[in-house]
């Protein structure tokens, strides 16, 4: 079993890949800008006995991603298994404030880029194309729910564009051996998100508004992707798996 992660370097990709290699994943770490990071991760998943590559690319860039599968395939085998976990949170912006160029990196990256990523594994893939199956998670997020919290409604929006894609891709593959769904985390302790959380008061605010008061962790969310990667998932597809602590409920304070 060949798993490519997208933005495997940190956070839930990197808990991903680590999780995914002690099940007997073959794991491709995709990343843009963390090399570091990403070799770090690789010798660490090589010295527990596994199979694992990093592979540079952007997936905000078309050839990219093709190539980002070619390497992969040629390294470890044909890519059976992919989660697509690479994405930016375009800052915070009141509508009137918008700025097309940071919408369209946004919209390149979060949507657009995880769209074509899973153009290229159906590709390979697909039973009707010679493929032998295969199994597409990608990770959305609660935001995409709610409209996201203050300032983030453009950041919501790309992720309601991976919800509404996943459920018809998956019917559109279902019959040639590929089963999608889209995991929908909510608040999650991660590099991306660890800024915002260092005030206390600030983190204090926004687990006040989940049911069970606290915000995840990125093991949580790579148990939850790796259940819908295995055969244990086998009838589950086109489905939104929310793992979000309860959701999203009025703040107390």
């Amino acid at each position: 079993m060949t798993l490519l992660i997208t933005g495997g370097a940190s956070g839930i990709g990197a808990e991903t890949a680590r999780r995914a290699a002690e099940r007997g994943y073959s794991i491709a770490i995709n990343y843009r800008s963390r090399q570091r990071q990403a070799q770090a991760l690789i010798g660490e998943i090589t010295n527990r006995g596994a199979k694992a590559i990093a592979v540079p690319g952007d997936v905000a860039r078309e050839a990219d991603i093709a190539r980002l599968f070619d390497t992969a395939e040629a390294a470890l085998g044909p890519v059976t298994h992919l989660v697509n976990s690479a994405g930016i949170g375009g800052g915070d912006s009141r509508v009137e404030d918008f700025d097309a160029a940071v919408l369209a990196e946004l919209f390149t990256v979060n949507t657009i880029g995880l769209m074509l990523c899973c153009r290229e594994a159906v590709r390979r893939m697909s039973t009707r194309r010679g493929g032998k199956g295969g199994v597409i998670v990608n990770v959305s997020s609660m935001a995409g729910t709610i409209g996201g919290r203050p300032g983030k409604s453009h950041y919501a929006a790309s992720k309601a564009a991976v919800d509404s894609f996943s459920m018809g891709f998956a019917k559109e593959v279902a019959r040639e051996g590929i089963r999608v769904n889209a995991i929908r985390p909510g608040m999650i302790l991660t590099e991306m998100t660890e800024p915002g959380l260092a005030d206390e008061t600030a983190r204090a605010d926004i687990e006040s508004t989940i049911a069970m008061g606290r915000v995840g962790k990125a093991h949580e969310i790579a148990d939850a992707i790796l259940w819908l990667l295995s055969d244990e998932a086998s009838l589950v597809s086109g489905t939104l798996l929310d793992v979000s602590g309860g959701g999203f409920v009025f703040g107390r304070r």
